[in-house]
């Protein structure tokens, strides 16, 4: 199962010209989840190689308004296009107060648009994954989001199978899902016959925004890829904690300590261009980047090389035209 994290935009509070506030689109098989919508989201998306697609869900992290103010405009293109299928939106309480006093802004849909609170604790569960909302401290009514996966079945031992006179097909796929298999004559093979040990999913931990905290240190032990608030350098430290954001390097020193496999600094203020928070990250977290606008994170299984920054890998090249998703070429960590 493919998995992967775009960056749609990288900016703190106001964009830059190389910078659009915060939005990442997480694709994993044909799932589509939207966090964050800041302004010209819709955008960035059509300039994209993914194009606008037809999200299911969006995931707001707050409601400060670099995070929610590309909604409203796309929710009224996808009433202009004709949509009907449903969108749901998730937030912390006061998602629907904040919805009374958008709706004046895109008015009627063309389809269902479905608010849901959460809280820290709450589990969304998507039967292979589940979405956890995480507790976060950034002054304001806030969450983060991990995307975990459930163990998969441990490696599946062809020479063991036919030692026990499984014939290839059918049984060795029940096998690997986990179910017993009777065989010609009576006898039963076991999953764990033929299975080594259980492997673990993959874990993606999207902190929006906050001060480095315990709770998104507990969601971020052994992730595979840790997306955390990087607004300021230390130059810049007590503004950071008098505006409840991370320096580059508490959110390293909290990659660190979690195991995280990769850290992904993003939400940089517009006084920064990147390589500063960059260098002061790699002192503490060497296995740190700071993503930038159409950048995409590849989240391979562990055994297949863990997390991968694919530079541009969204970015529509001068003869793309059409919207629809291409695939992404593969390429060497930067």
């Amino acid at each position: 199962m493919d998995l992967d994290v775009t960056f749609l935009g990288t900016s703190g509070s106001v964009p830059t010209a190389q910078r659009a506030p915060t939005s990442l689109l997480v694709r994993r098989g044909g799932e589509r989840l939207l966090f964050d919508c800041g302004e010209g989201t819709q955008r960035q998306l059509l300039r994209s190689t993914i194009g606008l697609v037809e999200l299911s869900e969006v995931f707001v992290t707050h409601y400060h308004a670099d995070h929610y103010l590309g909604l409203p405009g796309m929710l009224k293109t996808f009433a202009l296009r004709g949509r009907e299928l449903p969108l749901t939106v998730w937030g912390p309480p006061g998602l629907r107060d904040l919805f009374g006093g958008l709706r004046r802004i895109f008015g009627r849909l063309t389809y269902a648009l479905d608010l849901e609170e959460v809280r820290p604790g709450d589990a969304l569960d998507r039967g292979d994954y589940r979405i956890e909302v995480i507790a976060v401290q950034h002054g304001t009514p806030g969450v983060g989001y991990a995307l975990v996966e459930n163990e998969r079945p441990g490696r599946f031992d062809v020479e063991a199978a036919r030692g026990l006179g499984v014939p290839q097909g059918p049984l060795w796929g029940a096998l690997q899902r986990g179910e017993p298999v009777e065989l010609h004559g009576g006898a039963v093979v076991e999953p764990a016959d033929v299975l080594g040990p259980a492997r673990a999913g993959r874990r993606v931990v999207i902190s929006g925004d906050t001060e480095p905290t315990r709770s998104v240190l507990e969601a971020a032990i052994e992730a595979d890829l840790l997306v955390h608030d990087g607004t300021f350098g230390s130059d810049e430290k007590e503004r950071a904690a008098e505006t409840g954001h991370s320096t580059a390097a508490d959110a390293a020193e909290l990659a660190r300590v979690a195991g995280a496999r990769m850290l992904a600094l993003t939400h940089l203020s517009n006084r920064y261009f990147g390589p500063e928070i960059l260098r002061e990250a790699r002192a503490v977290f060497p296995d740190t980047v700071v993503p930038r606008d159409f950048d995409i994170i590849d989240v391979r299984f562990a055994e297949r090389g863990g997390p991968v920054l694919l530079r541009g890998g969204a970015k529509r090249r001068p003869d793309e035209s059409g919207p629809a998703e291409s695939a992404v070429e593969l390429g060497r960590r930067t």
